[in-house]
């Protein structure tokens, strides 16, 4: 007699795993844009909280030559990865044994990197008034993501779903340091804008063997941001190319779209197996502020110039997991994963070449509806040299890690 692997004797199992998983990734990549809150079974809410740390140290480039490609070991990047941390909620309710709504939070893309000490991304010169800053870079985001769901079929296994996405963004960088020659003293503030997208999916789910499929789309975002800039080697160039030291304008940036794919099925009654896959076209990606584009310009003798960030490379994520009841009201679970990164070499602001994970987790239900969990991960960072805008290599991290924790708060009544 074949045995049914009800969803009501693995939910403990099942929701462990989403506190920690896919986080810190590729590109701007923060929270993994997770929607699993939404296809939970009847009415639910969570609160989770992720903290991560990495340690991200490495050399700059002590070579001097024409050679783009060119590499010699300089002095010492000590750790640049700024801690940071970021909330998620939501919240998802049965209109009937059709129709369903949600509402998501999170902050999805977003960086946060300081250099200090002394190497070529620390401005040394003792008669600049940048004398002792480091580039810094900083990107926040948050979403709040509406959806609508309908079940279809007779048993109501299929599920589509969809709805709009409001997106917040702001950033702020400084360039700073020989490594970016006359961009040294460059700065940039975005402030905040707020534009819209949408999202769409379907799922399937299979009850007795507690199968779950879930294939999710978020569309691109363009925001244009106000912007002002000051870039200080404006000032050595003629008067008559008509650029200033400041500049006031509006900036293109296009947060991409994207595609996950969520997976689980019981293995016996008190064992889950998931997998998470996620893609991002980070290739597609650049942020071309117009001052800084018009001043590369000079340099590239085209009318195209350079963008300030931008990556070669397409995103994948790869994460399984195994999630077990070892109690009535407690299961433990576990993951590995695997980030491709967006490019080697890739941009000085952010030198990591994706990752390699390892997790752990545990979830109790301490009433009958209402859980806490909690989680760790590990993650080997893959080596990277950093270059700049015009493809010159100018500093190489190597044997970097870092470590994330998360929390939730869950509710859960069918």
């Amino acid at each position: 007699m074949r045995a049914n692997f009800h969803l009501k004797t693995l939910t403990v199992a099942v929701a462990t795993l989403s506190v920690i998983s896919v986080a810190n990734a590729a590109g701007l990549d923060r929270s993994g844009q997770d929607i699993t809150a939404f296809l939970q079974d009847g009415t639910y809410a969570e609160a989770v909280y992720t903290y991560i740390d990495a340690d991200v140290t490495g050399h700059d480039n002590a070579y001097v030559g024409s050679d783009k490609n060119a590499y010699q070991k300089g002095k010492k990047i000590d750790d640049i990865a700024e801690s940071y941390d970021f909330f998620r909620y939501g919240v998802k309710a049965d209109i009937n044994d059709t129709f369903s709504v949600g509402i998501l939070y999170d902050e999805p893309f977003g960086a946060a990197a300081d250099y200090s000490g002394n190497n070529n991304f620390v401005d040394q010169n003792p008669l600049s008034p940048r004398n002792g800053e480091g580039t810094n870079v900083e990107v926040r985001t948050e979403s709040i993501t509406g959806i609508i769901g309908a079940k279809l079929g007779e048993s109501k296994n299929f599920q589509v779903y969809g709805g709009p996405v409001a997106q917040r963004v702001k950033a702020d960088v400084k360039l700073r340091g020989t490594a970016y020659s006359a961009a040294n003293g460059y700065s940039i503030h975005v402030s905040p804008d707020q534009d819209y997208g949408w999202i769409a999916g379907m799922a399937y789910s299979k009850p007795e063997i507690a199968l779950k499929a879930a294939l999710t789309y978020r569309s691109e975002i363009e925001h244009n941001a106000p912007a002002s800039e000051l870039y200080p080697f404006v000032a050595n160039l003629p008067p008559a190319l008509g650029l200033s030291t400041n500049r006031s304008d509006t900036i293109e940036i296009k947060t991409p779209e994207s595609v996950n794919f969520d997976f689980q099925t019981g293995i016996n009654p008190t064992t889950l197996a998931t997998a998470k896959v996620r893609w991002v076209p980070w290739s597609d990606f650049a942020i071309v502020p117009s001052l800084y584009n018009d001043v590369s310009k000079l340099s590239t003798g085209d009318n195209t110039g350079l963008p300030l960030v931008d990556y070669d490379d397409d995103q994948w994520q790869v994460e399984l997991g195994l999630a077990k009841r070892v109690a009535p009201a407690l299961a433990i679970s576990g993951t590995v994963g695997w980030d491709s990164g967006a490019g080697n070499p890739i941009t000085s602001l952010g030198p990591i070449e994706g990752y390699y994970s390892a997790g752990l987790g545990a979830k109790y239900n301490f009433t009958e509806n209402w859980a806490v969990s909690a989680g760790g991960k590990y993650l080997w960072f893959g080596d990277a040299k950093g270059q700049i805008p015009n493809k010159t290599i100018v500093s190489d991290f190597e044997s970097n890690d870092g470590f994330i924790l998360g929390a939730k708060l869950s509710y859960q009544a069918k």
